[in-house]
């Protein structure tokens, strides 16, 4: 399996940041299944104030560009991330309209 590590600001605002995970406490099941539909394996989002990092571990059916062909021809998808731009704001940098930004891995330690 491979890994993504991406990166998103939210809004830096206590009581939107935690709407958006009050959200994610409750993901839509349509969500899941275009997540999981996608090859995603596992998926993790971590918090540090305003700043979003997520894990994903995809299986080799995965990529991005199939990812987002299947979310653009799927409205319930379209749905949550229209609402989902309420709580979040592109990380600097980032290309308008882009949302998670990868991340580059810099330091692994083996054994």
């Amino acid at each position: 399996m491979k890994r993504y590590c991406l990166a998103l600001d939210l809004v830096d605002d206590p009581v939107l940041i935690a709407e958006y995970e009050e959200m994610h406490k409750k993901v839509w099941p349509e969500i899941l299944e275009s997540i999981t539909s996608s090859g995603i394996e596992q998926m993790e989002i971590y918090r540090t104030g305003n700043r979003l990092f997520m894990i994903m571990e995809v299986n080799e059916g995965f990529s991005f560009e199939n990812k987002g062909a299947m979310d653009a021809g799927n409205e319930k998808v379209q749905e949550w991330e229209q609402r989902m731009w309420k709580y979040q704001q592109a990380i600097p940098g980032s290309r308008p309209g882009e949302k998670w930004i990868m991340m580059d891995k810099i330091f692994e330690l083996r054994s």
